[in-house]
């Protein structure tokens, strides 16, 4: 087993190299209360600044899905600050005046791209920012769509924008008022108000573990 050498908080361990940052620093001896979720995905729990040795540049990533390299400087960003404003979904429209009136940090923005050079998940984040501002909340929530809000892109602002919030802003808006309503999820929603599937949750309530593992192992998929 090769192992590589990691920096956690200025201090450096040997650890085997095929593990990733989260689980490399369980190994030194870490215990991980804050700074970890979901463990194995993308919740956005686990954000991570690093350097290499040697070099000067700064990289962004989840600890949960990142292998460790030789040389390693380790930061981790369990919380970031992000400014959160109260609204009511029923009472705002989609117009560009409530970006205006929740955030308007958003058209303080300088394009220096910094959000997008951070993001863990590679998101164009300026220009879902963009699209924010001109009111194009269709378009920001599908730029913004596999944004997991971990805030490293908020933490590198100079303007003080918090993307994350302002793209679940754009989504929410977008879910509500701009895209057209699904009729199956209608149905399905009025199948289970009508009680259609209380018997089978009772039967399912009623089950062992045994048979419940045994139900989930040899289910039938699609």
């Amino acid at each position: 087993m090769s192992e590589v050498n990691i920096y956690l908080f200025g201090k450096r361990y040997s650890v085997p190299s095929e593990l990733t940052i989260m689980t490399a620093m369980e190994y030194a001896g870490y215990r991980l209360v804050r700074g970890c979720g979901c463990r194995n995905g993308f919740c956005g729990a686990c954000a991570t600044i690093y350097r290499i040795e040697g070099q000067r540049e700064l990289k962004f990533c989840l600890a949960c899905q990142t292998q460790v390299l030789e040389g390693m400087y380790v930061a981790t960003l369990p919380f970031f600050p992000l400014v959160k404003q109260v609204y009511d979904i029923e009472k705002i429209s989609p117009e560009q005046s409530i970006m205006i009136q929740l955030y308007p940090e958003i058209y303080k923005c300088i394009g220096c791209n910094a959000c997008t050079k951070s993001c863990t998940q590679k998101l164009n984040v300026m220009q879902y920012i963009a699209y924010a501002q001109r009111g194009d909340f269709k378009r920001c929530a599908e730029e913004s769509f596999d944004c997991v809000m971990c805030g490293v892109c908020s933490s590198r602002c100079p303007a003080g924008i918090s993307h994350p919030q302002v793209a679940m802003l754009a989504r929410r808006l977008n879910g509500k008022y701009l895209t057209p309503e699904s009729e199956h999820l209608k149905n399905r929603v009025e199948e289970i108000i009508g009680g259609k599937y209380e018997a089978e949750m009772e039967k399912l309530m009623n089950m062992s573990d045994s048979e419940i593992r045994e139900l989930y192992n040899n289910r039938v998929i699609e």
